[in-house]
């Protein structure tokens, strides 16, 4: 299956239940720039034989720098990548992120696609244009905004994927739910991990439904003025979370999440959203309690890049499938994790 979908930049085109050995038949492979990282080429280094190279990156959220960065541009004018190359990014957020940023950069622009191989990727990292790394407590603080060619959706690139990086992506298909789709919700409750690893018909549903939603958004709000601000559900904390505690970003969403709910609570959000966020987290494998260093959080939480004054713009639950962007003081967000922490230990 194939859809465009157009930004006010470029069409982008979505590509569904085809592999990748399919899909690169109709690419110029002589002008290809494979980019993955070491996880992915130690699966799936078969699948790149023809193009003219392969660009392997350091995995872990580690990696997602600066410096990786401008080792990726040093490998492209080894192989002198001009700008008719294409490069494209086979991999995870960390993969995506850097191609994404290298592409916008390196000679003033050259064509990306990506290959998402992780349920995170196919829900989020790939879609939607943003494109950065991360620079020393910030995460994302260097990027860009701009949308590749192509996004490919090889559910087969899954099989070899662990199941803790299922749970993983799943904060943020949960986290959809939570914005948008009340059915989406209900659904995510109603099943499990083990429902959607093992029927591929259902996740290629639930894939598609994700990527319509964020599309709707970024087409809206592409360069994030107003209403693509409420994608930042459970992130605001949980990046600081991520960044302090060092546990995986779809880990620390979750947990972000349901500290947003209880900060949502102090404006009339239902007491009984959290309780059902907390049992779906907890049927994707996903943590619902943490050793929370609130001081470290909020010394994090005070540098973000999104701060303004003494406060921040924060994504408030109104009920689930309704959300509004808040401004809120830090010392609302201090309540809130406090409230968490005080929920989880009851």
């Amino acid at each position: 299956m194939r859809q465009p979908v157009e930004f006010s930049s470029q069409v982008v085109e979505y590509v569904y239940d085809t592999s990748f050995s399919e899909f690169k038949k109709e690419l110029s492979v002589d002008w290809c720039i494979v980019i993955t990282d070491e996880h992915v080429h130690q699966y799936h280094s078969h699948l790149f034989a023809g193009v003219k190279s392969t660009i392997v990156l350091r995995a872990g959220e580690e990696n997602k720098t600066i410096d990786a960065v401008l080792s990726t541009v040093e490998q492209l004018l080894s192989v002198e990548t001009d700008r008719q190359g294409l490069l494209v990014g086979v991999g995870g957020g960390l993969v995506t992120d850097i191609v994404g940023f290298v592409a916008s950069v390196y000679m003033r622009g050259v064509k990306f696609g990506f290959v998402p191989t992780s349920i995170l990727g196919m829900v989020d990292a790939s879609i939607g244009g943003k494109n950065g790394v991360n620079y020393k407590l910030q995460k994302n603080l260097l990027g860009t905004i701009n949308q590749p060619q192509f996004i490919l959706f090889d559910t087969e690139l899954l099989e070899t994927l662990p199941v803790e990086e299922w749970s993983n992506g799943f904060a943020e298909v949960i986290k959809y739910g939570c914005l948008y789709d009340v059915e989406l919700f209900k659904n995510l409750i109603n099943n499990n991990i083990n429902s959607y690893r093992s029927d591929k018909q259902l996740l290629s549903t639930l894939l598609k439904t994700c990527a319509d939603w964020k599309n709707k958004v970024v087409i809206e709000d592409e360069h994030e003025a107003g209403v693509r601000k409420l994608l930042n559900f459970g992130h605001t904390v949980g990046h600081a979370i991520e960044t302090v505690n060092k546990i995986p970003h779809g880990h620390a969403v979750g947990i972000g999440m349901l500290v947003a709910c209880k900060l949502s609570e102090q404006f009339g959000l239902s007491e009984e959203v959290y309780h059902d966020l907390k049992t779906t987290l907890q049927h994707y494998h996903l943590p619902t309690n943490a050793m929370l260093d609130k001081l470290a959080l909020m010394n994090v939480l005070q540098m973000d890049k999104k701060r303004n004054n003494e406060g921040i713009d924060f994504i408030i639950l109104k009920q689930v499938g309704q959300a509004e962007v808040q401004y809120v003081t830090f010392d609302i967000i201090e309540q809130a994790i406090e409230d968490f922490i005080n929920a989880s230990n009851n």
